[in-house]
């Protein structure tokens, strides 16, 4: 994935992959997605980004796959 700032016109450009874009789809007056011809994320560009994305409080984390914890699978499994 890879994000571009273009600060001259505050638009922000979130790639999620490298695939041809085929339609581009309006969410809203500031915010555009990318498709390709299976119908698949490819992009979204959010125009007046700082104002709509608070981008300059940008934040990544990796969540990793983990169990859940002992006592849920112990209520999960009473319910049954």
């Amino acid at each position: 994935m890879k994000i571009k700032y273009f600060s001259d016109t505050s638009t922000a450009l979130v790639e999620f992959s490298d695939s041809k874009v085929a339609e581009t789809k309006e969410i809203n007056e500031n915010i555009y997605i990318d498709l390709d011809t299976a119908g698949n994320l490819v992009a979204m560009t959010i125009e007046h980004a700082r104002k709509q994305a608070s981008l300059p409080h940008f934040s990544y984390k990796q969540i990793e796959n983990e169990l859940p914890n002992k006592s849920l699978q112990r209520t999960a499994k009473g319910r049954r």
